[in-house]
């Protein structure tokens, strides 16, 4: 449903302009309203293209999108890194959260800062 490398476009160009994007954001750049269905297959996509990323040893850009709320990545993108990074915060919210969140965002921004 979604095309890999149109959702890898959009976050690069977020990563250079040094920004995050709401579920909502991110899923209306795609021109879709929000709805959960259509979030998870977001996310799988994501998943994909981090992990392709990650092979390439490029930073991750999952991290660019972020709940409205609270500014940070679903509990989704926690889970599914669990074994796949030693360093994952114990909660998927609060202090320690947030400030790996904008860790790994920086990494995003310095790696895809435009020329």
């Amino acid at each position: 449903m979604f095309d890999p490398g149109e959702v890898r476009d959009i976050f690069i160009s977020a990563a250079q302009q040094r920004t995050a994007l709401t579920y909502s954001e991110m899923l209306g750049a795609l021109g879709h309203a929000f709805a959960r269905p259509l979030m998870r297959q977001l996310c799988k996509v994501l998943d994909r293209i981090d992990e392709d990323g990650r092979v390439a040893g490029e930073p991750g850009l999952a991290v660019l999108v972020v709940r409205q709320s609270d500014g940070l990545p679903g509990q989704g993108w926690f889970v599914s890194r669990t074994g796949v990074y030693d360093d994952l915060p114990l909660e998927w919210e609060g202090t320690e959260a947030r400030a790996y969140t904008q860790a790994r965002q920086a990494e995003a921004f310095d790696y895809w800062e435009a020329p």
